[in-house]
């Protein structure tokens, strides 16, 4: 079915920090009230570059899963399920494979880059040049439309719609589409059919693009039309075949301005994070020993809010008065370095409160988190199974 659907996952490598929290999970709590969302623990995806360390990826499921309860993900609003329970994906993965130019896979900007970050792995191998394919399949099993991302990612998605184009180019030209098509808008009702004739002669005639989007609208309200019906018709109005997998948008994402401790990017290469439900002395410690401004050896020297860290974590969590206040102390030596951390450390604190409490009865009964795993497997299972069963009929794989 064509839904605004979103799709999003993050590999288990290590506790999550604030800033998975600030670039990430805060987009998807405000998404899973606006969208149909599946979020999903990627599992394999871990293992192209965490291979040989399998154990990594198995001590830290269930704890990401955790955190993304803690962090105001509701199992209620969005599916959460872990990729390697679905082996759809991988199926899709294979046949997608079939497909796809190898110059495609090596042209991926993360590919070279991310060797070259990883230089002490050895990476030379056909999962990581396949990963961007994957991923692919992660997205297009679930006919997802929406894809949240920063500017790195974005091609990604479009590798992704190229996948999606060239599956639907070579598998779509079904025998006898257009009667077929046409059987199908008699289905909509004569009110209705008359509305897509008039839209979808106006957007291949004329190129309207707003017609295009009220062709859509008017095949996503239609209730009764089965599944390969409502695939035709979206094929038939924009002039190609029958659409068998969607083509995803990239949904832009703010990218995180968390800091680290140290004022480079929090990381945990870094070894300058804040985990999400770190117990509070252990916070309150590492942002009393932050670095800060050199210039400042003496409470009476005046300092530079701009050449220390903890200015970094203030234009986070600080309002306009207390970064007035930070400025005009530090540059006038009008208090100490303690004083102008004190805030950040309530803050944190303070953001950090509702995680913990809503993370205990996780903690507690661990059965809980593995029943909201279940229940979303059960649900991206179905949805994925649909997928590849028109997948595989248009690919002449559903012989008996």
């Amino acid at each position: 079915m064509y839904v605004d659907r979103v799709l999003s996952g993050m590999r288990p490598t290590g506790a999550l920090h604030l800033g998975h929290y600030h670039g990430v999970l805060k987009n998807w709590v405000n998404l899973q009230r606006e969208f149909e969302c599946l979020f999903f623990v990627a599992d394999w995806h871990a293992l192209t570059t965490h291979y040989d360390t399998p154990e990594i990826i198995e001590l830290n499921v269930w704890d990401m899963v955790i955190d993304w309860l803690a962090a105001g993900i509701d199992p209620a609003a969005a599916t959460l399920f872990i990729q390697s329970r679905v082996p759809e994906h991988a199926e899709l993965h294979l046949l997608l494979s079939m497909i796809t130019p190898l110059g495609w896979l090596e042209r991926v900007p993360t590919y070279k880059d991310q060797q070259e970050k990883l230089s002490d792995k050895d990476l030379s191998t056909y999962g990581f040049l396949g990963y961007p394919l994957l991923q692919s399949a992660d997205i297009l099993i679930y006919r997802a439309n929406r894809v949240p991302v920063g500017d790195d990612q974005v091609p990604h998605v479009e590798f992704t719609r190229e996948i999606a184009r060239r599956f639907n180019h070579i598998y779509g030209r079904e025998p006898g589409f257009e009667d077929k098509a046409e059987k199908a808008v008699k289905k909509l009702g004569a009110k209705r059919a008359k509305l897509y004739r008039e839209v979808r002669t106006r957007y291949q005639e004329q190129g309207d693009e707003t017609a295009l989007e009220q062709g859509k609208a008017l095949l996503e309200e239609a209730q009764n039309l089965a599944l390969g019906d409502r695939e035709r018709l979206f094929g038939y109005l924009e002039g190609t075949g029958k659409m068998i997998l969607t083509e995803p948008e990239a949904l832009l994402t703010e990218t995180s301005k968390m800091p680290g401790l140290d004022g480079q990017k929090m990381s945990k290469s870094y070894e300058n994070t804040i985990t999400l439900r770190e117990e509070a002395d252990s916070v309150v410690k590492k942002i009393r020993t932050m670095p800060t401004d050199p210039a400042r050896v003496r409470r009476t020297d005046p300092g530079d809010p701009a050449k220390c860290p903890v200015w970094q974590f203030h234009l986070v969590y600080s309002d306009q008065k207390t970064q007035d206040w930070v400025q005009d102390g530090c540059k006038n030596a009008r208090f100490g370095c303690l004083d102008c951390k004190q805030p950040v450390i309530d803050a944190v604190l303070e953001e950090q409160k509702p995680m913990r409490e809503r993370a205990k009865m996780y903690q507690e009964d661990p059965t809980l988190v593995r029943s909201i795993i279940a229940d979303g497997c059960e649900k991206a299972s179905k949805l994925a199974q649909e997928t590849l069963r028109e997948v595989k009929d248009a690919m002449g794989l559903n012989y008996g």
